[in-house]
């Protein structure tokens, strides 16, 4: 059977093929033998016959801020033009397609009050984002995306698209839902919104050569112990570039940032941040109350494509010390650019759900993200395993394994891992979709 028929596809070499398969993330090159421009459900299922049948390998690519390894030499099925956005107001719930980014359900939920579990970058893919766990801003309110989704639509291994939901197919559904894209092509998917119109929130710059970063991790520290669960933070280092594409504020300064959205009101948002305009003085301080689209401001996450390698560690308490170390290994003496940023946890992320979303008892989420001029992965990768060998984690969470083809260890706990590969072997037991590590959702 011929299965790209009337499909719009790319071969190597083909015009159109080298735009169809970059993507956010340029530090990784992908040669997939051929790519499904897929434009709706029908056309996934036919990339996945035809992937069965001539018994490649399947990669999925929506934004591009992580690339599908699995894909090269393989399938790659592109899903940036399954784009719908469907908001159901009063069922507070909203529909979106596998190539839908954040940014566009921002905006079609604020228009009825409310607001989806997105990350701290609008251009990330909510599919994705969501197949990995989801750790949004405001993730210690709501929990993880992953918690709120309602159903998915899906395309397994037989070329079969199901419709799957708790009651249908438990535990398919509880694997999707923190798997990644390891059991099939999630189509489109229903998900929860919060009655969220406004935020309080911002960023306080802290420059690390005038106020000690022991002294900024010290006090944040302190003061999460002291925040509601309607705050969500954390805080970042970096030495920014002296390039002039920058604003003149950041050009070659080693930044300490402590990053705050809290749902409360404006008063209470003043009195809660008070302690940590008292670390020091600042560089900038963008605290206010904002309308939710606004909430991108709270990172400004870069929004044009670049390179990078990045992981992270999930850890019950915070070792104030090792974080130290971490600053100083990365920071202003480090031989290379390294972003880190620290995310409190706990909250309504500890709470049991129905799905595949690992180390609910974390405390902390560790990161750490280098970006590359595409010579030096394996620099990269040295300096991040020093750093997270600093903590007694407990693992890594998928969303923030940043890196083609990266390696398993530490993505699940053994009891998940076990049930996981049960499903495995139950949906796709030829491993037509090879565990894409690379798959990225963002902060």
């Amino acid at each position: 059977m011929d299965f790209t028929a009337q499909r719009l596809v790319f071969r190597p070499g083909d015009d159109g093929y080298d735009a169809e398969t970059a993507g956010f993330q340029t530090g990784f090159a992908q040669r997939p033998e051929i790519v499904f421009a897929a434009s709706d459900a029908d056309d996934v299922v036919a990339a996945v016959s035809y992937a069965a049948e001539a018994g490649l390998p399947v990669g999925v690519q929506a934004t591009g801020h992580g690339l599908p390894a699995a894909a090269e030499g393989g399938v790659l099925i592109s899903t940036r033009r399954m784009d719908s956005v469907s908001v159901d107001a009063g069922a507070r719930t909203v529909t979106v397609g596998a190539g839908v980014r954040w940014g566009q359900v921002i905006e079609a939920a604020a228009a009825h009050g409310l607001a989806p579990l997105n990350g701290s970058a609008p251009s990330v893919g909510a599919v994705s984002y969501t197949l990995g766990g989801g750790l949004g801003v405001l993730a210690r309110e709501f929990g993880y995306a992953a918690d709120h989704v309602r159903w998915l639509d899906v395309v397994t291994a037989d070329g079969t698209l199901r419709h799957v939901t708790a009651e249908s197919e438990p535990e398919l559904f509880w694997g999707l839902l923190g798997g990644g894209a390891n059991l099939g092509v999630v189509t489109a998917l229903e998900i929860g919104l919060v009655p969220v119109a406004r935020v309080y929130g911002g960023a306080i710059e802290f420059d690390g050569h005038e106020v000690d970063p022991g002294d900024v991790l010290e006090a944040y520290a302190a003061w999460t112990r002291t925040v509601p669960d309607e705050l969500t933070s954390s805080v970042a280092a970096l030495v920014y570039p002296d390039m002039p594409q920058l604003p003149p504020h950041l050009r070659g300064r080693y930044l300490i940032t402590v990053r705050v959205a809290y749902t409360g009101s404006e008063a209470a948002g003043e009195r809660l941040v008070a302690p940590l305009r008292e670390i020091g003085p600042s560089v900038s301080d963008s605290m206010r109350e904002m309308p939710y689209t606004d909430s991108h401001t709270i990172h400004s996450d870069p929004d044009f494509p670049h390179s990078y390698y990045g992981d992270s560690v999930a850890v019950r308490e915070l070792d104030v010390e090792a974080a130290i170390e971490l600053f100083a290994l990365t920071g202003p003496a480090a031989d290379r650019m390294h972003v880190v940023q620290i995310n409190q946890l706990g909250g309504a992320l500890a709470k049991p759900a129905g799905n595949a979303v690992p180390y609910r008892d974390a405390g902390w989420l560790v990161r750490v993200l280098s970006p590359l001029d595409g010579t030096d992965v394996e620099a990269a990768r040295a300096v991040q395993t020093q750093a997270f060998g600093l903590f007694a984690g407990e693992g890594r969470l998928l969303n923030f394994a940043f890196g083609a083809g990266d390696r398993p260890e530490g993505l699940y706990d053994a009891g998940t891992r076990k049930r996981l590969a049960e499903l495995k072997a139950t949906y796709d037991p030829a491993n037509l979709f090879r565990r894409n590590y690379s798959v990225s959702a963002g902060s």
